[in-house]
């Protein structure tokens, strides 16, 4: 039923409804008792952090972190709030997001479209216990040459609030932002935030965010950079430009495509990156898991933690839980 609708009005009543639910007695509980499992064999300890389990929210599904406490309900071991930008911003024109229902998939161009980081540090006082990852980007009007600024304001005003930061430099939305994927670019960036990091009491883990776009030469680089700047590890992968094999009427829109197209080429990514690099580093596998297989291909190509974002849109809360469970059948 709610396909039928403008999937942002869609998201925003579906936000407005979980808000709601959650303020009745015991419902909190009841979801939690449906769509959590508690078992200490999914937990899993990466980059020093322990998680419940090893299923996350992607980012860009709670972006103000206004309902991280709620959709921890649905069983998943961690959130990525985000993306953030140093100042409010209302993102791209609408209409800016579309479903590709026969594809499975979603087109988004929505640019960062956000109410600042300081506005979602101030909610994020409020965490009793979900672990929290803190995506962070540059405001669209800032050029890139000053980029590094902007991710620095950012990381100072989640340092207190987040468990692990998550450098979006790969969204296609953001006019020229992927060109800070460039090797210098990227170094400068990484660089500049791990001493901003090593300067802190209780340092926290540094992730990047990749495109799926990127060639081989490209991610032999990423490799690259990431052991020179001993940052903590990659996410892979963010969305793509790429619309090959597509079937839905949406598929010339514009913007980062996710969902079911994206599962090979992201797990491809992820599979080199481990394989290449020797396994010299985490990797947070993203892009398609609509079921359980998909998220264990995932884990066998080198993944050691996964997020869903359109899988949970078209398959419902009840995805976590089933591929938590089919993960709890390997460890028999």
């Amino acid at each position: 039923m709610l396909f039928k609708f403008d999937p942002e009005k869609v998201h925003h009543f579906t936000f407005g409804l979980l808000k709601f639910v959650h303020k009745i007695p015991y419902v909190t509980e009841i979801l939690r008792k449906l769509f959590t499992i508690e078992d200490p064999r999914l937990e899993t300890e990466v980059f020093g952090l322990k998680f419940k389990n090893p299923i996350g929210l992607a980012a860009g599904f709670d972006k103000d972190a206004k309902l991280f406490n709620e959709l921890s309900s649905f069983g998943f071991g961690f959130i990525e709030i985000g993306t953030l930008t140093p100042k409010p911003q209302s993102g791209n024109p609408k209409k800016r997001l579309f479903r590709l229902i026969e594809d499975g998939g979603i087109i988004n161009r929505m640019g960062f479209n956000n109410e600042g980081v300081k506005a979602a540090a101030g909610r994020l006082r409020k965490n009793k216990s979900v672990l929290i990852g803190g995506n962070i980007g540059k405001n669209k009007l800032t050029p890139n040459q000053d980029a590094i600024s902007d991710y620095e304001i950012c990381f100072d005003e989640l340092f207190d609030f987040v468990d692990y930061f998550t450098v979006n430099v790969s969204s296609p939305n953001t006019p020229n932002l992927r060109e800070l994927q460039d090797k210098e670019p990227l170094k400068n960036l990484l660089e500049s935030l791990q001493n901003k990091n090593s300067s802190k009491q209780n340092q926290k883990p540094i992730l990047l965010k990749i495109a799926p776009d990127l060639n081989d030469e490209q991610l032999l680089d990423i490799i690259e950079i990431v052991k020179e700047t001993k940052i903590a590890g990659v996410i892979a992968t963010n969305t793509t430009l790429s619309r090959e094999n597509l079937k839905s009427k949406n598929k010339s829109e514009t913007g980062g495509l996710s969902g079911k197209p994206l599962k090979d080429r992201s797990t491809e990514v992820i599979r080199f990156l481990s394989e290449k690099s020797g396994k010299a580093f985490p990797i947070i596998g993203a892009g398609g898991i609509h079921s359980p297989e998909d998220a264990l291909e995932k884990l066998e190509a080198g993944a050691s933690l996964i997020q869903i974002y359109t899988g949970f849109i078209y398959e419902g809360p009840g995805l976590v839980k089933i591929i938590n469970k089919e993960i709890l059948k390997l460890k028999n």
